[in-house]
């Protein structure tokens, strides 16, 4: 029953708008912007779309907005909200509704103008009570409690750490998209100021401006659009806790179990995906989601990481756009992942174009380390 879905339904369509330090625009015109150019991109117009999957800082009521600003009318939405992981459980409730009937063309999406109205990474979400008394700095103080366990307890450094930085650097730098490009090295990662120790500023995520879009329909629809086809293989999620406080173990995520699910539904291996696309809003994040997506041992991903082995040209292609660290991240970084993979499986990543590129991983990550859910998409040669 689980692989009912695989091959189903397809990514159409992608867009994305004012992607770094953008004033004058508002969260959703950043979307808007987004929205029409992944409709345009499908060979769709605006009225064909009956669905709508948003989730927003901005707005309350986000499928309410996005729908009322579009002119929209749709026959089903979803506005759950998981943090940075939202929009990868977009894809998987909207293939449901697409598979089941209750809509023909569903759009997902998300706008910011974090960085132009605010300009700082601060929480978006309601303080917990449990740690007030600590004046926590959230998320970064989340991060690097996680960070400080997993160097204790599996002998994780700072410097490779560091190597999730550079490498991310070393992919943007492929990307004229990119919020932040040129040289980094360890030492530059290492020597820049401490935020949340063992976490230095080029540790943590960027904060910019963009809006982002996919649309998503039938896969017997989608042969018939003018783009390739990004076929949804398969989809999984799990979230164990709210608070960094009741994480049961600080080095292990929620993503052992997404990762799992998701790997049964789409019918791949390990050794089948070509490309990773992690939610790395910090360095640890992407350590984390190595081990415990299955891509090398638990306390290993330290050593996993180091001399390149996820940079342009090492023997894992990871975040391929930049990341979370080097090429954008609007606040809630999720859909920019899919965005990203849907350009690698079409061949239209330029100079970060993989040579082989027919299966993308992209694993979504909301709150502190909370929310994890993980997806898997395929060309045609992976159906």
């Amino acid at each position: 029953m689980t692989k009912s879905l695989r091959g189903k339904v397809a990514i159409a369509g992608v867009g994305s708008f004012n992607v770094g330090n953008v004033p004058g625009f508002s969260a959703i015109e950043n979307l808007g912007g987004a929205a029409l150019r992944a409709i345009a991109d499908a060979g769709l117009k605006v009225s064909d779309i009956d669905a709508v999957f948003s989730a927003s800082s901005a707005h309350a009521f986000p499928t309410l907005s996005v729908c009322e600003y579009l002119g929209l009318k749709p026959t089903f939405v979803g506005g759950a909200n998981v943090g940075g992981a939202s929009f990868e459980m977009h894809v998987v409730e909207a293939a449901l509704a697409l598979e089941q009937g209750l809509c023909n063309a569903a759009l997902i999406c998300y706008g910011s103008n974090q960085r132009s109205a605010g300009g700082r990474l601060v929480s978006m979400a309601e303080p917990q009570w449990q740690e007030q008394p600590y004046r926590f700095r959230m998320p970064i103080n989340g991060y690097s409690l996680a960070a400080a366990r997993h160097m204790h307890q599996y002998g994780t450094t700072r410097e490779m750490l560091a190597e999730v930085a550079v490498a991310a650097r070393g992919w943007a730098n492929l990307n004229p998209e990119a919020f932040e490009r040129g040289p980094l090295t360890i030492d530059d990662v290492l020597s820049s100021r401490m935020v949340a120790d063992p976490l230095t500023l080029r540790d943590c995520c960027l904060v910019t401006d963009g809006g982002g879009a996919i649309v998503m329909v039938r896969a017997d629809r989608a042969r018939d659009l003018p783009q390739k086809p990004v076929y949804f293989l398969g989809g999984g999620m799990a979230q164990w806790h709210r608070s960094i406080t009741e994480m049961p173990d600080l080095t292990i995520t929620a993503a052992t179990e997404s990762g799992t699910r998701a790997f049964e539904m789409a019918g791949v291996k390990h050794d089948d995906i070509d490309l990773l696309m992690l939610y790395d809003a910090f360095t640890i994040n992407t350590i984390l989601f190595l081990e415990d997506l299955g891509f090398c041992p638990k306390g290993e991903g330290g050593r996993f990481v180091q001399n390149g082995t996820i940079a342009p040209g090492g023997k894992l292609a990871v975040n391929t756009n930049g990341g979370g660290l080097s090429c954008m991240h609007p606040g809630m970084y999720g859909l920019f992942l899919i965005i990203e993979a849907a350009r690698q499986l079409r061949n239209e990543a330029g100079e970060r174009q993989l040579k082989k590129a027919d299966i993308a991983l992209c694993h979504g990550n909301g709150g502190v380390l909370s929310s994890q859910v993980t997806t898997i998409f395929g060309t045609e040669n992976a159906l």
